[in-house]
Order: structure tokens, then sequence, then C-alpha cells
């Protein structure tokens, strides 16, 4: 317990702390932002701090702080390392930058922002990527809510056929995402959210009060659990780091820190909206760790048990969990609180593709019928993906979603070196994130991997691949100081 109590100390102290350098690194100031200059009802409306800082939570935070980290405490309390430090160093510096940027160029989305600073080639890259992953993060989160709802209407004994049925639910929580997506942030969203927010709070504190009044096994400690305790033997590299994505560092946030940053009336805000719902999500996915590695039993030093109930599907495993730590009542408050947060995701997941493409093809948002143009193949293509199995969309959600972190923290090295200041501070975990997605991606057996292409492989050439891309950038940094000097 006290490796958990410890982390959830260092989460809340880097948010004082280091996020206080963050910001300090960028230079908020005075300057009047898109929501009060571009004010248009619809996507550029100014909304109160607590409301930002609750959506922002919301937005980031769905099934991968649940699932993603009871997947991670299949390698034991290593997890936790992960979960703390990467929500400090990449996690919360990655969500700030894209948000600050996206306030520093009229709110516009991180693709747009990424050829502002990395050039054409590098902007149609990320539009496609952008709109690929919103697509399936929508989707995998109509998906997830549905089998949860249908959990939670399965063992409270009911009977009718269609309340157990998912794909009932999957329409039903697609066609709330096209209101939410269709309409003004502040008509649907910006109303709801504090009613799912309440929701999120009470399953996060049920849970973590569960775990610690020991209603399980203790939690394991670090230092006497520290290898891998996975019962595949899967690597902690890089296998871990892309499976516990959200609740460290996720490049989806990048997609949704622009929302914010069109309703946010000061940049003084973001340390608040950005990096403060950041290590949130860190403490979610801290909490659900814990509870993964503590009510399961260990066998052999692996965590079968825990394994098992993965084994009978995401949506009993987390019921579950629920079912163990709260009981009665409290499992029903809890599981809406897990519904809630895919569901609070996946609206802007779908809402942000819009603003994408609205971005790319120049086509303003006031007029009803330009964002039906939008809207309506959105959820065609949402539709058809989620009659894909499940497992499969995940795994290419999760690659996916790193290597998009990493565009996005190289992005804002360039920028920080432009601006003469530390780029350091988000490079450093560029190169990081570089080498997660590069091994991964030769390591995973949907990618290089079905090929045989194993560890001994993988590694060294995944840490070139990493080097590689931090010598392009000082390389591209290097031209543009002899360009100004020639100047």
């Amino acid at each position: 317990m006290i490796s958990f109590l410890l982390c959830l100390a260092l989460l809340a102290g880097g948010y004082f702390v280091y996020g206080k350098v963050v910001e300090g690194v960028f230079g908020p100031d005075e300057r009047e932002t898109p929501a009060v200059r571009l004010e248009d009802g619809i996507d550029y409306v100014v909304l109160p701090q607590w409301k930002l800082i609750l959506i922002q939570l919301l937005n980031i935070a769905g099934l991968g702080p649940i699932f993603g980290a009871l997947q991670g405490a299949l390698w034991g309390p290593v997890v936790f390392l992960w979960i703390t430090f990467g929500t400090i160093f990449a996690g919360g510096v990655h969500d700030y930058f894209s948000g600050m940027l996206s306030i520093r160029n009229d709110g516009a989305s991180i693709s747009e922002i990424t050829g502002v600073y990395l050039g054409k080639k590098m902007q149609n890259v990320m539009r496609v990527f952008s709109v690929v992953l919103l697509v399936m993060v929508g989707t995998v989160f109509a998906v997830g809510p549905a089998g949860l709802i249908v959990e939670l209407f399965s063992n409270g004994g009911a009977q009718t056929a269609i309340l157990l049925n998912p794909k009932f639910w999957t329409a039903v929580v697609l066609l709330y995402y096209f209101v939410a997506t269709f309409v003004p942030i502040d008509k649907v969203i910006g109303k709801i959210y504090p009613i799912f927010g309440a929701c999120l709070i009470i399953m996060a504190v049920g849970v973590c009060f569960g775990i610690l009044t020991g209603k399980g096994n203790a939690i394991p400690e670090i230092w006497n659990h520290a290898g891998n305790m996975h019962p595949n033997a899967t690597p902690i590299w890089s296998f871990m780091f892309i499976t516990v994505a959200c609740g460290a560092i996720s490049g989806f946030h990048s997609t949704q820190s622009p929302l914010m940053a069109r309703c946010m009336k000061s940049e003084h805000q973001g340390r608040q909206v950005f990096y403060g719902a950041m290590v949130g999500e860190g403490i979610i996915a801290l909490i659900w760790a814990a509870a993964g590695c503590s009510l399961y039993q260990a066998t052999g030093g692996l965590q079968t048990g825990l394994a098992e109930a993965l084994g009978h599907g995401q949506s009993a495993a987390i019921y579950d969990v629920c079912a163990r730590t709260m009981g009665g009542i409290g499992v029903a408050l809890a599981m809406l609180g897990v519904i809630a947060c895919p569901i609070t995701s996946g609206d802007t997941a779908f809402r942000s593709a819009r603003l994408v493409l609205a971005d790319w093809f120049k086509i303003e948002q006031k007029s009803y019928r330009k964002r039906l143009y939008l809207c309506v193949p959105l959820f065609v293509v949402g539709a058809v993906v989620s009659q894909l199995d499940y497992s499969i969309v995940w795994r290419y959600f999760s690659w996916t979603n790193q290597t998009l972190a990493m565009i996005v923290l190289w992005t804002a090295s360039m920028y920080l070196y432009r601006e003469h200041k530390q780029f350091w501070i988000t490079a450093v975990p560029a190169t990081f994130m570089s080498a997660v997605s590069a091994t991964y991606f030769l390591m995973a057996p949907e990618c290089l991997g079905a090929f045989g292409i194993g560890a001994t492989v993988a590694y060294p050439v995944g840490i070139v691949i990493a080097l590689a891309f931090l010598a392009l950038f000082l390389l591209a940094t290097r031209k543009q100081q002899n360009v100004v000097a020639a100047q």
C-alpha cells in the first residue's frame, strides 16, 4: 500500500511543482483568447473555469484509464511507476502544450498546429491520422459503454431482450453522440457533464476506499514485485507503455484540448485545465491499476487471477471490481461513473473529428447544413467500424494513439525552439515515446511482429529510430538557425 500512496502523493505534487515549471517554460500572457476574439456561439464559447476543468477531464478520461489500467496491472505494481512518472513528465506536458498551442493558433485542431511547426507534409499525415483515430475512439467508446450497460442490466436481473442487446445500446450511444457533435458545445456537453462528473468522482473515490479498507489482498509493493508479473510473459517494454496510454500519455488528448482552447477566457487557466485534468486522469488510472493488483490472487508471482477475470470480458471485469469494492447500491453508482467516462470521450471524439475536417477543408460551422455535411458521413463510418472485432480496433487504436502523442511532442519542441525556450522539456519525452512506438510497431503481432521480429531486433532498432528522430529534430533546428543568421 505504501507504493500506491507514494505514487498518489507524487501525482498531486507533480501538478503543483512540475506543472508550474511547464507553465513557466511556455509563458502564458494576457493576450485575448480565441473564445473572446472569435466567439460564434457554437464551438467558440467562453465557459467558467470549473466547467472547463470538468469537461476536459471527462473528454480525456475514457475507457483508457480504467480498462487500460486494469490490463496494465497484469504486469504487476511496476505499472504504478509508468502511470505516475508518465503523467507528470510526459502526459501532463503533452496535454498542456497541445492546448496552449491551440490557443496561440486561434483554437486550431492539432493537425493544423502540426502543419505550422513541422510543415505541410506532416500536416496532411496528421489530418488523416487524427480523423482515423477519432473515429476509432468514438466507435470504441460507443461499443464499450454499450457492453457495460448490458452488464449492469444483466447483473440486475433484467429479462427484456432489448435491454440485453449490445447493438441496441451501441445505436443509442451513437445517436447521443450525433446530437452532442452537432449542437453548440454549451447546449448538451456543457449541461450534462456536471452530472457525469459526479458519477466519475463517486466511482473513483468508491473504488479507492474499497481497496484501502482491505476488500481483497493488500496492494503489493513495487520493491517486492519489481519483475514482470504478466501471465503470458508479455514484455514490459514497450507493451505496457502502449497498453496504459490514457492513464500516462495519450495522443487522443491532443485532439480534445482544442475543444477547451476555444472556450477559455484566459491563457492562465491552462495549467488547471490541461495539466490538471491529466493529473486527475493519472489518479483514476492509478486507482484502477491498484484494484487490479490487489483484488485478484497472484499465483507463482504471476497475475493469473486478474487475467482470468479479464478473460470474461472487459465489461464483466469492471463490474466485478465495482462489486468487490463497493457492493450493493454502490456498484450501480460506480458503474454509472465507469459508463460516463467513455461516453464523455466518445461524444467529443466525433465532435473533434468534425472540427478537424472543418479546419482541413475550410468549412465554416455556424450553418446547420454545413455541420450536417460533416456529421452524417462520420457517423456512417462509425456505425460500420462498430461492427468490427472490438479487441482488434482497440489494439490499433493504442499504437496510433501513442504515435500521435510522439508527433505532438515533437511539434511542441519545434515551437519552443522557435520561441527560444527550453525545448528539452518536450524533446526528451518525445524521444522516449518515439522509442516506445517504434519498438511496439516492430514487435506487436498486429504489426511487424507477425513476421517474427522479436526483442533482439526490435529493442536496439527502436532505440536507433528514436535517436534518429532526435537527430532530425536537432538538424532541423540547426537549419533554421542558419537561415536566421543568413538573414
